[in-house]
């Protein structure tokens, strides 16, 4: 029971972050669309709507991909959940639900925009270094699987991976793994 709470948890915390992107982005539909935008920090950061949105990843590459895009980030969100689900709630690795948490979210934020715009809606801008407009989502992502690489270089140890293997593999599937380099 304590885990079906925690679980539902989680999928609450992981929806409230996906209407917070979304309702950012009506937000800047609405107000920065055909504006100069908004200085936040003059000649460091404004809020400035992306007139033709991101129809690419991350530094608008590989557009006009739509159905890579929507393949692979459901692929990865369903990995990520699946792993979320198996994973311990223990001290150790507490720490990964909320990273997972975030990286979902906001790959389920972008992947809404891709569905309904056929592309993302981008406003946040960084014109200290000209770094390329993102949103809130693309937050979540960044600043996530930044914390899970510190974390999996410098945190987790050998033994963490294989309690974590084990956890994530199911044994019959270990046991073919297993079998299958003896033979080679």
């Amino acid at each position: 029971m304590k885990r079906i709470y925690s679980v539902l948890i989680e999928v609450a915390v992981m929806i409230c972050l996906i209407v917070c992107d979304h309702l950012s982005k009506l937000w800047a539909d609405s107000v920065l669309k055909d504006t100069e935008g908004i200085d936040l920090i003059p000649g460091v950061l404004k809020f400035f709507y992306l007139p033709s949105g991101n129809r690419g990843a991350a530094f608008g590459m590989f557009k006009g991909q739509l159905w890579l895009f929507i393949i692979v980030t459901v692929i990865v969100c369903a990995c990520l959940i699946y792993v979320m689900i198996r994973l311990p709630f223990t001290r150790r690795y507490f720490i990964l639900h909320p990273i997972m948490i975030c990286i979902v979210a906001g790959g389920i934020g972008n992947l809404i925009d891709r569905i309904m715009n056929g592309y993302v809606v981008d406003f946040i801008y960084f014109y200290l270094i000209n770094f390329p407009i993102f949103n809130v989502a693309d937050c979540y992502v960044t600043v996530s699987t930044i914390l899970l690489a510190f974390l999996l270089l410098f945190y987790y140890k050998e033994e963490d991976f294989k309690k974590i293997e084990a956890i994530l593999i199911p044994k019959n599937l270990k046991k073919d793994q297993d079998h299958t380099e003896q033979e080679s």
